[in-house]
C-alpha cells in the first residue's frame, strides 16, 4: 500500500508506515480481515482515531488521520458511511468529575455569599448535569423554557434554543433544583433568562464572567460546563440508553460527535461483552 502511494503523496514512506503500522495493530486486535479495503475503510480509520490510540495526543491523532485518509484516497477512495468525521483540536477532552468532586461542587455552590451567586451556581450544575447543556445553550435558556412534563410525576423538560433546538428531559436527581430555579423567577407576562436574569448584555463570556465573581473554594474544582456535560453523557451510556436517544438528546449530528467521551466510559468484562454480543434467547 505504501509503495503504491509513495510517488503520489507528499509524505515520506516512513511517515505513512508509522501511521499504517499503528492502524494495522489496531485492526488486527479487533479481528478485522487484513485487506486494504477493510483497514483503510473510513469507518476503521475513524474508530482507530477515536479509541485505538488513547495515549496519543490530539496533534498526533490528527496526523495519523490525515495520512491514513490520503493513503486511502490513493489506494481505495470512497466516503465514510457513518457521517462527517469529528473535528480534532489541540484541546484536551473534558474529563468528567468524580463523585467526590461533584459533592464538593454542590457544597461550593451552596456556600456562596449571595443568593444570586448561590442560585446561579446551582442552576449551572442542574443544566449541565441534568440536561447536558453547554455554555452557549445555558445563556439562551428562558424561564418559560423549563416546564414540568406532567404535574403527577415531577418530571421536568428543558427546551433549548439556537441551532440545536430540542426538548430534553431532565435527569431525575436534578428535577427539583431546576424546577425551583425556574419557579423563583417566574413572573406572569415577563420573559426572562433562567441564568443571570438581570444580565442584559449576554455574550460568549456570560458564564465565565459570572464564575469569576463566585467565591473559590480550596476543596472544590473549577466549574466547567463541558465537564458537567461529560458527566451527563457518561451517565447515559452507563445506563445503556439507546444510542439514538443519546444522539438526539445531546444535539449532535453524528456518532463522531460523541467520540471524545469514549475514553471515559467504563470497561466491560470479557464475560459481559460476550453475553451482550450473543444476545438473549
Amino acid at each position: 500500500m505504501v509503495r503504491l502511494a509513495d510517488p503520489l503523496l507528499p509524505y515520506k514512506a516512513r511517515e505513512l508506515l508509522s501511521a499504517l503500522s499503528q492502524l494495522a495493530l489496531f485492526c488486527n486486535g479487533e479481528g478485522l480481515p487484513g485487506t486494504a479495503e477493510v483497514w483503510l475503510s473510513r469507518e476503521a480509520i475513524e474508530r482507530f482515531i477515536a479509541v485505538g490510540c488513547p495515549n496519543a495526543g490530539e496533534s498526533t491523532r490528527g496526523n495519523y488521520r490525515t495520512r491514513l485518509l490520503r493513503l486511502r484516497e490513493v489506494v481505495v477512495g470512497g466516503e465514510c458511511r457513518t457521517g462527517r468525521p469529528a473535528r480534532l483540536s489541540a484541546s484536551v477532552p473534558n474529563r468528567p468529575y468524580s463523585r467526590t468532586e461533584l459533592a464538593d461542587l454542590w457544597g461550593w455552590a451552596g456556600g456562596q455569599h449571595t443568593e444570586e451567586l448561590r442560585w446561579g451556581c446551582k442552576t449551572l450544575l442542574a443544566l449541565g448535569l441534568g440536561v447536558g447543556l453547554d455554555s452557549p445553550e445555558v445563556i439562551r435558556v428562558r424561564v418559560h423554557d423549563v416546564r414540568r412534563a406532567t404535574a403527577a410525576d415531577g418530571s421536568v423538560v428543558v427546551a433549548t434554543r439556537g441551532n440545536r433546538k430540542r426538548d430534553i428531559l431532565c435527569r431525575r436527581p436534578w428535577e427539583g433544583v431546576l424546577a425551583s430555579a425556574a419557579d423563583r423567577l417566574t413572573t406572569p407576562g415577563v420573559a426572562q433568562h433562567l441564568f443571570r436574569p438581570n444580565c442584559h448584555s449576554r455574550g460568549t463570556n456570560t458564564v465565565t464572567n459570572f464564575l469569576a465573581r463566585a467565591q473559590p473554594s480550596p476543596n472544590a474544582p473549577r466549574l466547567v460546563m463541558g465537564r458537567l456535560r461529560s458527566n451527563w453523557l457518561v451517565e447515559l451510556f452507563e445506563e445503556r440508553l439507546p444510542i439514538t436517544v443519546i444522539v438526539a438528546a445531546a444535539g449532535v449530528d453524528t456518532l463522531h460527535g460523541l467520540s471524545r467521551i469514549l475514553p471515559f466510559l467504563p470497561a466491560v468484562t470479557a464475560e459481559e461483552a460476550a453475553r451482550l454480543l450473543r444476545g438473549g434467547q
